[in-house]
């Protein structure tokens, strides 16, 4: 239809391809589709066929662009009425969503769209469409998760939170001649973790397992400082791998009056064998700091066993435990190269 719109300059073209590619919202979007196709010469048959829109809505978006031009086209949610998705709305729905279903009254424990809209509307009176509560989900930055397991403290909120402080205040206030690391073990697999990744449509990735187990494990530990990860490696998780952990830390750190051990419960690190060890001489330099019960997000180690299943574990095509170790090896020889280098530029 001739006229429907008035002709474009390519400058103009150009200007609305990018404020449509920055346009957030997907109406947006599309009133922005509607007259680039129009502007192509497409017909509005032609161009709400393509777009998967009512005609009526092509005529409505091109009127309001010759009335305003480019202005027409943002989202003119003013004009519906009061804007429902506001700061209070909002803040309400996060407090919803970080919080159970069971917690409101429903025997579903997760949440679906539909429930939110409803507990929102019983807490404010404010009802609105499914798709709007997916417009206010990702305004609140809400996202589908697998939540993480963990295990509640034995001990009390007040013992919990000083012995986190005094760790703290040691790291900040750790003489020059002194060092912390922090310990922990990891298992490494020969049958791959399995773990999220990209496929097209329609396909499923595979991941070929060994079948028959074979385990290796580590005994690690982070420098609090540098960021360095030093380890040892065994066929068993066992106390002879801690304390042959502690040795090398022994070695690496010859010249430290002291070295502070940040660690888990673990049943291996408190052991008759671990006592003797720390009795003599050498072990006098060590101090073990025990971390509260079930507080792995206070074990920075940790963080790099996840790297290591990230880069290395997680869905590997290793045929034997030779090539898996030496990957694991390769990895983490990496990692303290970089460690080093951000340690030294900072």
């Amino acid at each position: 239809m001739d006229g429907i719109i008035p002709q474009l300059s390519r400058t103009d073209k150009r200007r609305l391809e990018n404020q449509c590619r920055r346009a957030k919202e997907g109406a947006e979007k599309i009133r922005y589709l509607i007259i680039l196709n129009l502007a192509e010469g497409r017909s509005a048959a032609d161009t709400a066929k393509a777009l998967k829109v009512h005609r009526s809505t092509v005529y409505r978006v091109a009127a309001r662009f010759r009335e305003e031009g480019p202005d027409g086209l943002i989202d003119h949610r003013e004009e519906n009425g009061e804007n429902k998705l506001d700061d209070e709305y909002l803040s309400g729905l996060w407090d919803v969503v970080e919080s159970s279903p069971l917690d409101h009254g429903w025997k579903r424990p997760t949440w679906t769209r539909e429930m939110l809209v409803e507990t929102m509307a019983q807490q404010t009176g404010v009802r609105i469409h499914v798709s709007t509560m997916s417009v206010a989900l990702a305004k609140i930055g809400a996202r589908r998760g697998r939540p993480k397991p963990i295990v509640e403290s034995p001990w009390s909120k007040r013992a919990k939170t000083r012995r986190l402080r005094e760790l703290r205040e040691l790291l900040e206030n750790l003489p020059e001649d002194e060092v912390v690391v922090y310990e922990d073990e990891v298992d490494i697999h020969l049958n791959p973790k399995i773990g999220l990744d990209w496929m097209v449509k329609g396909q499923q990735k595979t991941v070929l397992t060994p079948g028959q187990n074979k385990k290796r494990y580590l005994a690690g530990a982070l420098d609090a400082t540098t960021g360095e990860l030093i380890w040892v490696e065994g066929d068993s998780k066992n106390s002879m791998l801690f304390i042959q952990l502690l040795w090398k830390l022994h070695e690496r750190y010859a010249d430290a009056k002291k070295i502070h051990v940040i660690l888990d419960n673990y049943s291996i690190h408190n052991t008759e064998e671990v006592a003797k060890s720390l009795a003599t001489d050498a072990g006098q330099r060590f101090q073990l700091h025990f971390l509260p019960p079930y507080c792995p997000d206070h074990n920075k180690i940790e963080r790099a066993w996840q790297d290591l299943h990230a880069n290395v574990t997680r869905n590997h095509k290793c045929s034997d435990m030779l090539e898996l170790m030496k990957a694991v090896r390769d990895y983490l020889r990496r990692r303290n190269r970089k460690a080093v280098r951000y340690a030294t530029a900072a």
